[in-house]
């Protein structure tokens, strides 16, 4: 309980008993509020002095300390309009037996309501006789460490048996001294011994487990104390007692249920044996109760996670017992209770499939009890596993975008999911998955954790599935001229289409050479598929060779078979022609792609079969001087055995004489060869071979 609980129960306990003689003063604690009803005079009648010559009628006396200098007032009210409280006020620093005349002396007749005295700011007297009308009395400046007595009674006249309790309240700027005021003295709250009764006014109870029974009181002084040093706890069976301390328990004795017992504080100062806080009290009343406890037999839930068949129980949140100071102690079977062995230690984590467990409770009494703790699960929930389709994304046709969330893997209302690649993750809540509603990911599986109300789960497994994409099957490369153009067909069975060139129809007509694509839409999926149209490759005319009126044309490039014009009308498959005039001509030649043909231009030379160096001026040499203008151009001749005899060049301006290395040649028949390139983009070689007749008549 709190310190200001306890000075409550100091003061009220007051209107009980007090002292009555100065000797036994009561120490006053602070300025706390004081009410009492004083009755009779004490063991002495003492010699009071002052204005107050008829002596003691219904008398306290108080000692108070000074902690703090300054002006010092109080207010005394009776609660009776009957009553008449005189007082006085003894010191500084003076002794009983020896007080000397009151500094402060008031016994002003003030009957009726409101009849209050004390000392104020306002009045200006130290002294009124007995049967004046001035109730108060000049305020005191006090200086710290001084003490005073405080000497009231109620004077009620001759014959009155009126007595009235009367209350009193400090004022003034100085402060008095109380151990239990200053926090360096006492720290902490102290703490009353036992539980509040029913009724919050009576005792506090203390639980015993039979009545009478023995019981050690100092096993209390700790829990008051609350860890204050320098204050002691005594026991009593008064209030009177309690408040003088005296007649204290000091061992062990028997006590009952219809007793009040009170235990008193007061401060013990370690240096000062007679400071005068020391002699201040704090005061409360308890009593015993019978405590046969009654443990509740309780059940208590815990998660089947993922149907793994036992669950992690927290026994402690049975709470088969409300009371405070208890031990409690958890068994698996009541054998094991009977016998203490077997004990669950870590009761806050007891792993175990649905039954029974037992607590043994006692208090600090020694009283015990047994509960049932029944372990169940809680309602479960079932979960199945799903299966994900989605579309293959046209970036990376293995990969698609799933939205975990659509799963539907159970149907219980109010649940938590949340989902993991691994079922490792899944059961430790590791590496989540976000967001789940856009997971890129190849076919596969994730597991989902689905969580209850309760924070039990279970988990499933979802299997990811990547729809592929749907292509045409007809839908082709195509080659075609380059100056054509074509049709793109990509097949009939498709949902939708959407072409590059902005067309949503099945095909597309008037294509030319290019790179072209189509959106093919089945269900929800789309599949991007590209087609190409090629530029056929044009046949290139690799070789010529004019052998006499016989011209064969050489083709590579292109597709074969190749066709062959010399007037681009009649097609030849043959590569070769014969019996060609002397002169120029135009040769064609298209591939299988049947595109526009490709053209090159040869000539046949005039050719000379017979020569006669004579130096006649008649056929007197060959002369191939009006090819000086092709390229590599070579003029070769050889014998009859495939010897080369003569070679012309630009220097003999491409002719020959009939010589070889300056001498006539024999006469008989001679081989040659005219070779060059064209003057084309494709440098085209030619080769024209004939054969003379040499004559020489040497």
């Amino acid at each position: 309980m709190k310190k200001t609980l306890l000075l409550l129960i100091f003061l009220i306990s007051q209107t009980f008993f007090s002292q009555a003689d100065c000797s036994t003063a009561l120490s006053v604690c602070g300025n706390s509020n004081i009410t009492y009803s004083p009755t009779g005079i004490g063991a002495v009648n003492e010699s009071l002095g002052g204005c107050l010559i008829s002596g003691e009628h219904n008398s306290i006396w108080y000692k108070l300390t000074i902690a703090t200098s300054g002006t010092l007032t109080f207010n005394l009210v009776p609660n009776d309009p009957n009553a008449d409280y005189d007082w006085a006020v003894y010191g500084p620093n003076v002794a009983c037996g020896s007080l000397g005349s009151p500094i402060r002396c008031n016994a002003a007749t003030v009957i009726g309501v409101g009849a209050a005295t004390g000392l104020n700011m306002t009045s200006t007297i130290t002294n009124a006789a007995g049967g004046s009308a001035t109730p108060y009395c000049q305020y005191m400046d006090v200086l710290a460490g001084q003490t005073y007595y405080l000497y009231i009674d109620n004077w009620v006249g001759a014959g009155s048996s009126t007595t009235a309790p009367f209350s009193l309240a400090w004022g003034g700027t100085a402060t008095l001294a109380s151990p239990f005021t200053d926090p360096a003295l006492q720290p902490n709250p102290f703490v009353p011994p036992g539980i509040p009764a029913a009724n919050p006014a009576d005792p506090r109870e203390i639980l015993i487990c039979a009545s009478p029974a023995v019981f050690d009181f100092s096993t209390l002084t700790a829990g008051i104390l609350n860890g204050n040093s320098n204050f002691v706890v005594s026991y009593h069976t008064s209030q009177n007692d309690a408040l003088a301390g005296t007649s204290s328990i000091t061992t062990p004795i028997t006590v009952n249920t219809t007793t009040i017992y009170y235990y008193s504080i007061h401060y013990q100062d370690p240096t000062n044996p007679n400071n005068p806080i020391n002699f201040c009290r704090q005061i409360g009343p308890f009593k015993f109760k019978q405590g046969n406890i009654t443990a509740l037999d309780k059940t208590i839930f815990a998660c089947n996670n993922n149907k793994a068949g036992t669950a992690t129980f927290n026994l402690n949140s049975a709470n088969v017992f409300s009371g405070s100071n208890i031990v409690i102690k958890y068994y698996p079977t009541m054998a094991n209770l009977n016998a203490g062995t077997g004990q669950i230690i870590n009761s806050t984590q007891y792993v175990s499939a649905p039954g029974t467990v037992y607590a043994l409770v006692t208090t600090s009494e020694g009283c015990s009890d047994i509960a049932v703790i029944t372990l169940s699960f809680f309602a479960e929930f079932t979960v199945n596993d799903a299966i994900i389709r989605s579309c293959s994304m046209i970036q990376n046709v293995s990969m698609a975008s799933f939205d975990l969330s659509s799963a539907s893997v159970t149907t219980h209302a109010g649940t938590i999911k949340k989902y993991y690649k691994s079922l490792a993750d899944a059961i430790s809540g590791s590496n989540e998955i976000l967001p789940s509603t856009n997971y890129i990911s190849p076919g596969g599986v994730v597991y989902v954790k689905v969580s209850d109300e309760n924070g039990c789960y279970n988990i499933a497994k979802i299997t990811l599935e990547v729809i592929p994409p749907v292509y045409s099957q007809i839908l082709k490369d195509k080659i075609i001229c380059i100056e054509d153009r074509t049709v793109l067909d990509a097949g009939a069975g498709f949902d939708g289409y959407e072409w590059n060139t902005g067309a949503t129809t099945q095909t597309i007509s008037g294509v030319g050479v290019g790179t072209y694509w189509v959106k093919l839409k089945t269900g929800e999926c789309i599949s991007y598929q590209t087609v190409k149209v090629y530029a056929s490759d044009q046949p290139v005319v690799t070789s010529i060779d004019i052998s006499n009126t016989t011209v064969t044309i050489n083709v590579n490039g292109g597709k074969a078979p190749y066709k062959y014009s010399m007037d681009n009308v009649n097609w030849q498959d043959s590569n070769i022609f014969s019996n060609i005039q002397r002169g120029d001509h135009v040769i064609y030649v298209k591939d299988t792609y049947d595109c526009e043909p490709i053209s090159i231009s040869i000539v046949v030379p005039n050719l000379i079969n017979v020569i006669t160096p004579n130096g006649d001026g008649i056929n007197d040499f060959i002369d191939y001087s009006a090819l000086s203008n092709k390229a590599n151009l070579i003029f070769t001749i050889f014998d009859r055995y495939g010897n080369k005899i003569f070679q012309a060049d630009r220097q003999n301006n491409y002719k020959w004489d009939g010589t070889s290395g300056n001498k006539k040649v024999p006469t008989g028949n001679y081989w040659y060869s005219v070779s060059w390139n064209e003057n084309d983009k494709k440098n085209t070689p030619f080769k024209y071979t004939g054969w003379v007749l040499v004559k020489n008549r040497e």
